[in-house]
């Protein structure tokens, strides 16, 4: 997938983990993982449920230290960012707690400003506009004062992903982001990241246990199952002996085609 972004780390790759492991208790959860993701791309972390993607983004949110290996996140180890970790946004997984809580589409977006007001400083009238820019960016600023609530699957993803912009990261760290979107909007979520990478000289990484879909809208992957079994272009992981390290054996994988008829019909 080829594209012009803006590199904001000088060619330094964004995230550089090598030779990491990591355990809860006496079990591994990952073993000797290394990888690279390069800046202005699209990354993927693909694996099944228990298989330690999420603690690998923990490790890079530095929310974790490893017990072994080496981390760099904008060139530095995670426990070093300092102001820099602003420069991270992230992305949980949501719940269906979050898509019922009582706010618009606006205050969801400021939350994201905390990381640079600080906890007891009430965002202002700069605050806003930028908010109501990234609302505009993603394409969602008729919806800013409507309840975050009330909004479908694919919109609240939009609105989480403006609070994770908002703050102007170099790096957005996203868990199963597309969990609770249909196929369709899906795609539309997709090409969303690929806008926001070609204009904002994003680097993006996200986790997913959906391989079929996932390989369709990434620049490099990574199949992590305790320890990375492979690390690559996307189309390079689809063949029997990496799934089923990966996955185990007996795995289909149904890869969506983004030029199907029903997502051109959409657009």
């Amino acid at each position: 997938m080829e594209s012009e972004t803006k590199d904001k780390t000088n060619g330094t790759p964004v995230v550089e983990l090598r030779g990491v492991w990591s355990r809860y208790d006496r079990t591994w959860v990952i073993r000797n993982a290394s990888l690279t993701c390069p800046a202005g791309s699209i990354f993927g972390i693909v694996g099944p449920n228990g298989g330690g993607k999420t603690t690998l983004i923990r490790i890079i949110l530095g929310l974790i230290t490893p017990e072994k290996g080496e981390v760099r996140v904008l060139g530095k180890p995670p426990g070093e960012l300092g102001k820099d970790r602003s420069r991270i946004g992230y992305l949980p997984q949501i719940s269906l707690a979050h898509r019922a809580f009582p706010v618009t589409a606006m205050d969801v977006v400021l939350m994201g400003r905390y990381s640079r007001l600080g906890l007891f400083r009430r965002p202002g009238p700069g605050d806003r506009k930028r908010a109501a820019e990234i609302l505009d960016l993603i394409g969602m600023a008729d919806q800013a004062d409507q309840s975050f609530g009330t909004l479908s699957g694919g919109q609240q993803q939009r609105v989480s992903i403006a609070r994770a912009l908002v703050a102007d990261p170099d790096l957005l760290l996203l868990d199963e982001p597309s969990t609770g979107i249909d196929i369709v909007g899906q795609e539309s979520f997709y090409r969303l990241l690929e806008e926001l990478r070609d204009r904002l000289g994003l680097a993006v990484i996200m986790v997913s246990h959906d391989i079929g879909v996932i390989t369709a809208h990434t620049d490099q992957i990574a199949c992590l199952n305790r320890t990375i079994h492979y690390h690559g272009e996307p189309d390079g992981c689809l063949n029997r002996e990496i799934l089923e390290r990966t996955y185990g054996t007996g795995l289909q994988v149904m890869v969506h085609d983004p030029k199907c008829k029903t997502c051109e019909e959409e657009r």
